[in-house]
């Protein structure tokens, strides 16, 4: 039986342009576009945005659900199961679920250990049809680690897995090129105390020199074999991009410098950044500011990271703030993550893709000095999946 789903009195935002009109869902796919008013009832959207459902590649979130305070490990089911409504709920039909492989140097965090539980719940979640959005597993790979290669050949048989980062947060480089602010972070976050920081530094830059690029290249290699997208984190330099793309990399994730974002581009790389960095006005890490890329035409991709809300709560804010249109941020949520990780059948409303489409409304607050314009929110109403409605 065919099923049908008319969806009218909607801001359509298409590829180029956002008008207000009709969008007939048929079995799951887009079947027809039409602008003003609709030739037929269906469900009246009252002028909210209708838009392509947010394309994530990387939100560390499923893991701040499974381990909710230090020492606390949630069962890894139900904490996918909230994750997946969190994701939802901001408007996400497809979702990338990153999962860090590469243990501490003690091996006290037991990362692979996590990321198998993860990863495996996860997966039997989408075969039993629990899940809003559609799932596919990004693995973080800790290159410096001493288990990181053994943990990746963990998923060799793994068909979920989609997606590759290659990551080295060894402090003085890349992300951490300030000490201090790694040592912020880590002391903020209890895994090291005050009296072993120096000692900890040292243990980090005997591993990276181990093992950082031996598990570079050896994940590049089975990643091609594969036909996993590979995607680099945190290159800081030209030189750093260079070598990502002599291994293959697609994807550059958070560059932290202007120089390491013109260099990807040049090199046809697809740069992301988090949505979080825009929504705060810079890194946390006091890296380049992910606004300044954008007005540098440096940016294609924004990822919740580690605010599931982020994507859309930036896009309108940029709309408000008349940065960019509404089909421009559509773009870089929804049309280039899709292709990013070669997933043509959606990111956009067109006739012949998928219907993943969010319903959105917005709600306006009042002007502040960061937002002279005012502040834009977006309220998710609606969330649909190949037309069904999930949230």
């Amino acid at each position: 039986m065919t099923r049908e789903t008319v969806f009218t009195n909607t801001r359509v935002v298409l590829g180029d342009e956002t008008v207000l009109g009709s969008v007939l869902v048929r079995d799951g796919v887009i079947a027809d576009i039409t602008s003003g008013p609709a030739a037929t009832v269906g469900e009246d959207l009252d002028g909210d945005h209708l838009m392509p459902g947010v394309v994530e590649l990387h939100t560390d979130h499923l893991e701040y659900h499974f381990s909710p305070r230090p020492g606390v490990s949630w069962d890894p089911l139900p904490a996918v199961l909230a994750h997946d409504a969190q994701l939802s709920a901001a408007g996400a039909t497809t979702v990338f679920d990153a999962v860090r492989i590469g243990s501490e140097p003690d091996g006290r965090d037991g990362a692979a250990a996590a990321a198998h539980r993860l990863a495996e719940a996860v997966e039997s979640a989408m075969d039993a049809g629990l899940l809003r959005a559609e799932h596919a597993i990004h693995l973080r790979c800790e290159v410096s680690s001493a288990d990181c290669l053994d943990a990746f050949h963990e998923f060799d048989d793994d068909q979920y897995v989609r997606l590759a980062s290659l990551m080295d947060h060894t402090p003085g480089q890349r992300q951490y090129a300030d000490i201090e602010d790694f040592k912020r972070y880590y002391l903020a976050k209890r895994r090291v105390s005050e009296a072993d920081f120096e000692q900890y530094v040292r243990l980090l830059h005997e591993q990276s020199a181990l093992h950082a690029g031996r598990n570079r290249r050896a994940i590049a290699g089975l990643a091609a074999e594969r036909g996993i997208t590979l995607a680099a984190h945190d290159d800081a330099t030209p030189e750093h991009v260079a070598e990502s793309v002599s291994l293959g990399v697609h994807i550059s994730e958070f560059p932290t410098t202007v120089v390491a974002a013109q260099a990807a581009v040049d090199q046809g790389l697809q740069v992301v950044m988090g949505a979080p960095n825009i929504v705060r006005g810079g890194s946390q890490s006091g890296n380049v500011a992910a606004a300044e890329l954008l007005d540098l035409e440096l940016l294609d991709v924004l990822s919740s990271d580690y605010v599931p809300s982020s994507p859309l709560h930036a896009v309108f804010q940029l709309v408000a703030d008349g940065v960019l249109t509404m089909a421009q941020g559509a773009r870089l949520i929804s049309t280039n993550p899709a292709r990013a990780v070669g997933l043509d059948d959606r990111g956009e409303i067109a006739v012949g893709k998928r219907a993943d489409l969010v319903r959105v409304a917005t709600h306006g607050l009042p002007a502040d000095e960061r937002r002279p314009n005012g502040r834009s929110m977006p309220v998710v109403r609606g969330v649909y999946r190949t037309g069904e409605r999930v949230s």
